[in-house]
């Protein structure tokens, strides 16, 4: 079965939660990026709300001048589903992109 690939990409994310993935099925997250696009450090938050919590994948995570943050490594993957939403929020204003990379309909 083929896979179907996909990218999620949102600038300038800042201090009000951010919703940047949606799922509309099974879906598996394989990677996410959050890169600090200012001259001073800042620190994220970087997590999935389920319907009824919010599942923090990283709080409070510090991300120095012109870094970046991968939250998954090692081939570690998130399975998400339909309602979830994956939200980035930072400590500055208009201060961190964000990539993501998900599998899409993983399942039927």
């Amino acid at each position: 079965m083929a896979q179907n690939f996909r990218r999620y990409t949102y600038n300038s994310v800042g201090t009000g939660a951010q919703a940047v993935f949606s799922p509309n099925s099974y879906d598996a997250i394989v990677g996410i990026s959050l890169s600090n696009i200012l001259s001073t450090a800042i620190t994220v938050d970087c997590y999935i709300y389920n319907g009824s919590a919010n599942i923090y994948l990283v709080k409070d995570a510090p991300i120095p001048t012109g870094s970046s943050l991968q939250i998954l490594d090692g081939g570690a993957k998130f399975v998400v589903q339909n309602l979830d939403v994956l939200y980035v929020k930072s400590s500055d204003a208009a201060s961190v992109d964000v990539w993501v990379s998900a599998v899409d309909a993983i399942s039927t």
